[in-house]
Order: C-alpha cells, then structure tokens, then sequence
C-alpha cells in the first residue's frame, strides 16, 4: 500500500476551521501563534472569527489554508506514529503544504511566500477582471476547443485546471467568462457553473504575480525533497531544489494538472491518499480519477485518531 499525503488549495477555507486542532494539541496551537508572528497581524483571529468575505480574500485565505493543513499534518505526526509516506501533492496553493511536508521548505519561508503570492494575485485579479468556470462533462481538448469558439479578439480564456475525470476549469476576461456559461450546452459541455473566485488563476492575467512571486522565490532557501513531490504545472515527481522554484512560478500561469498527478501517483502504486487540511474536496476528485484507492481526510482530532486506529489495525 502506498501513502500520498495531499493538501487543499484556495476555496476550502471556513470560519473556524482548525479550533478543535488548536484546542487539543499545544502544537497545533504553536502553528497559530507563529504564523501571528511571522504575518505581523492575527490571521489566528480571523480563522477562528471571521468575517467570512475578509477569510475569503486571496491574500487572507491562501495563508490561512496553508497554516490549518500544516496543523493537521503536525497533529497526524503525533497521532500516526511513525508517520511514512512515499509522496506528496497539493492543488495550487496546497503545493506549498506539500513541499513542506516533503522537507523541501520550512514553515516560514512557506508562510511568507504564500503571502507574497497571494497578496500578488489579489492584486493581479483586481488590475484586470476576469473569472473562473468550472466545466462539468468536458476533458483537455474539448475544453481547449470551447476556449478557442468562445474568445473573442486577444481576449484571454484558458484551460485553468484539470481537477478530475470530466471536470475542468476554465478562465480568463469577465466577458469571455460570462459568454462560456451561456454557450456551454451548445458546445456538447453539460454545465457550466462560474466559480466564486476574485480572478483568473493559473491564466496569463496572473503574469505580473508570477514575476512578483519569482522575486521572493530568489531569496527563498529551498532543499531538496525527501520523497516525490507531484508538481501541479507538469504532474510530474519532483525533488530537484531549483526545478521546484520554476515549477512554482510556472504554476501561476498555467493549468494545474491535479487528475494528471493522481493518475501519476497511481502508477506508481499509491493506493491510499490522505487529505490534510479544510474540507474534502481533493477526495472526491481523487475517487473521479483513480479507481481501487481509498481516501481519508483529517481536519480534526478525531480524523486524526480515526487514521491512527485503522493504521494500527491494518499493522
């Protein structure tokens, strides 16, 4: 049995998440407190308080996202013991948890450049408008083809994400967006769903964040991986200190290729995923992709507990 350990990214952020983490496990805690420091502000207040349009904000949530997954990672390190995994994977932001995880970069340089990158596609997203659709019953080249028939001019429109079998997101100018929703059926696309989002991530609308975030990523010490990262921007393994720095900057404007990564991971022999973090949406797109694997999720004490039991029964 082979053991991915995989991390949430933008969108599974809720008001509160991690307080049970933080009241039973000083560690969990500890993270709390050290990010507080490291950010200079209370993003331990806002994740415990709200309101829940300033946790949603990309420069709010993307840190706080990492800080509750790196949480239930620490808090499963103490109840899974020893915790052994072969691989690592994130979706977008999660990628930051991952090559934390993996050894490839410590807590706070991640913390840092999660919030340089998120503050930078805040800023990207409100310098030119645009959105995000999620197409329901389409693939790579479908989606490519609607992107073409849709766009208008040098209007951006893009394949943004390749999260599972038959769901694909889609991105670029508010216009061409709105125009993708309306045209989807008509285009052999199921649904067309627009996505809560404040832009066009993983887009060339996010070409000035790139270039900001390469700055930091410059200055930023990484080692190499001590198992295979699986990099969103090739779905490819990963341990390659330098290699990881392009890669991140790359992910930025180019799609995430999660359902590719899984499909990686599966090949070689992973069966098990283990989902750390706010929510539980990676494990449904891993069961759309991959057959014949299980899936777990730990957001809480008793997730973690529940994993720890099982391992011990499966020993």
């Amino acid at each position: 049995m082979g053991l991915a350990l995989v991390y949430p990214g933008q969108g599974a952020q809720s008001v509160g998440m991690g307080t049970e983490l933080a009241q039973q496990y000083p560690s969990a805690r500890r993270i709390l407190d050290e990010a507080d420091q490291i950010l200079g502000f209370s993003l331990s207040d806002i994740i415990a308080h709200g309101p829940d349009d300033e946790l949603t904000r990309t420069d709010i949530s993307q840190p706080a996202i990492l800080v509750m997954s790196w949480m239930a990672h620490t808090v499963l390190t103490e109840t899974v013991e020893p915790l052994q995994f072969d691989c690592t994977a994130g979706l977008s932001l999660g990628e930051y948890t991952a090559l934390i995880a993996a050894g490839a970069l410590d807590f706070e340089n991640a913390l840092r450049l999660v919030r340089v990158r998120g503050e930078a596609m805040q800023a990207a997203s409100e310098a030119r408008a645009g959105g995000m659709v999620a197409l329901i019953g389409a693939d790579e080249a479908s989606a490519n083809s609607f992107c073409d028939a849709v766009r208008q001019g040098d209007e951006v429109l893009q394949v943004a994400n390749l999260n599972s079998a038959g769901q694909v997101v889609i991105a670029g100018d508010q216009a061409a967006c709105d125009r993708a929703v309306d045209a989807a059926k008509e285009h052999g696309i199921r649904r067309a769903m627009p996505l809560k989002v404040a832009g066009a991530f993983h887009t060339a609308h996010m070409a000035p964040a790139a270039e900001r975030l390469g700055e930091a990523l410059a200055f930023t010490p990484f080692s190499n991986a001590r198992v295979p990262v699986y990099a969103n921007a090739t779905a490819e393994a990963v341990t390659e200190a330098a290699t990881i720095r392009e890669l991140l900057i790359r992910q930025l404007t180019e799609p995430v290729r999660f359902a590719a990564s899984v499909e990686a991971m599966h090949a070689t022999g992973i069966t098990t995923f283990w989902e750390l973090g706010p929510g539980k949406t990676l494990g449904g797109m891993i069961s759309r992709t991959v057959k014949d694997v299980s899936c777990a999720n730990v957001a809480t004490p008793e997730d973690a507990l529940a994993l720890a039991l099982a391992k011990r029964a499966n020993d």
